[in-house]
């Protein structure tokens, strides 16, 4: 699979070490917005050619991936850009702004006949499959709750605190907690409640959210750009608890399970090596891609639409507007 990366910030860097490692990707090509920026890349990671705009490198007919690696404020433009060039897509998380954007985006694919899907890397990954594997197990009995938080002081961190770049806690950081719970606890949701804590850029910080499901499962999730967190989930049953260490990129699934005693570790379960656990997207990319299908399996357009809803719907409880983008 040859690819192209639009964009050459730090999450392109992140995939650019990705794809070096992987003999699937055939040819590496980088765009930035000026020239200069492209070729550093270019010789930094042994890519294969650079461009010095987005536009050029669309043009180009040899690539069979575009990886968006833009703010979230960018992504709606450049991936129907690279849709309308022909491209497959692989968008970074967030997805889009709000989800009207994300239906015009999954639709045009589909009128184009092309592979597109977001880059939330954890619905990839491997501790997916074992962590279900645990609830099918039954080991932890009837759950009922779960929670989880993610936290990094990034507030700093211009992309993050300005409005116009939809920034904020919310589309980079509270979208991984929100995934937790969708690919675990599902998404026949009775409500949603939430809050913030605004900087002083008019973004949120700091969020709290708490969903309530249909069955009367209970969902509490926690979200921060000021500080550093455990970044860990947790899913509750009657008999024990499934602990997910690192949400957004885990490393290790416990298992504990209530005794006589009281809790007791029973399995730990460490997920495999990898480079830098992007793989896993562009490896589901290549398989859609070979297969001729028009999204992932681990991550369809409808949950990203779902997802996408969830998020305008606690950004409507903030009262935040993206200015000049909605």
């Amino acid at each position: 699979m040859k690819i192209g990366i639009l964009g050459a910030g730090g999450i392109a860097r992140s995939m650019a070490l990705t794809v070096n490692g992987m003999p699937l990707v055939t040819r590496k090509v980088i765009a930035a917005r000026d020239a200069g920026r492209a070729e550093a890349f270019r010789k930094e990671f042994g890519f294969d050619a650079a461009y010095g705009s987005y536009a050029e490198m669309l043009a180009d007919p040899d690539i069979d991936l575009v990886y968006i690696a833009v703010p979230h404020s960018h992504h709606f433009t450049w991936t129907m850009a690279a849709l309308q060039a022909g491209k497959n897509v692989l968008c970074e998380k967030a997805f889009s702004v709000n989800a009207g954007q994300a239906e015009t985006m999954t639709d045009f694919a589909k009128s184009r006949g092309l592979l597109l899907t977001e880059a939330i890397w954890t619905r990839y990954m491997p501790y997916r499959e074992i962590v279900n594997g645990l609830l099918a197990s039954g080991e932890i009995g009837e759950v009922h709750t779960l929670t989880a938080n993610l936290g990094y002081p990034i507030d700093m961190n211009e992309r993050i605190i300005r409005p116009e770049l939809a920034g904020g806690a919310l589309l980079d950081l509270s979208v991984y907690p929100l995934n937790f719970a969708s690919m675990f606890f599902g998404d026949d949701i009775a409500r949603i409640s939430a809050s913030c804590v605004k900087t002083d850029t008019g973004v949120d910080g700091q969020d709290s959210i708490f969903i309530e499901y249909k069955d009367g499962r209970m969902a509490s999730l926690f979200t921060t750009i000021y500080a550093a967190t455990d970044q860990t989930g947790y899913i509750y049953g009657r008999d024990g608890y499934i602990e997910v260490s690192h949400i957004n990129n885990p490393d290790v699934v416990r298992l504990w399970k209530r005794t006589s005693g009281g809790l007791v570790l029973q399995q730990e379960i460490r997920v495999p090596e990898q480079i830098t656990g992007y793989e896993y997207e562009v490896a589901a990319c290549d398989r859609a891609i070979r297969a001729g299908a028009l999204e992932c399996p681990e991550m369809p357009h409808q949950e990203t639409i779902r997802i996408m809803r969830q998020m305008d719907e606690i950004r409507s409880q903030f009262g935040i507007v993206f200015p000049g983008i909605e």
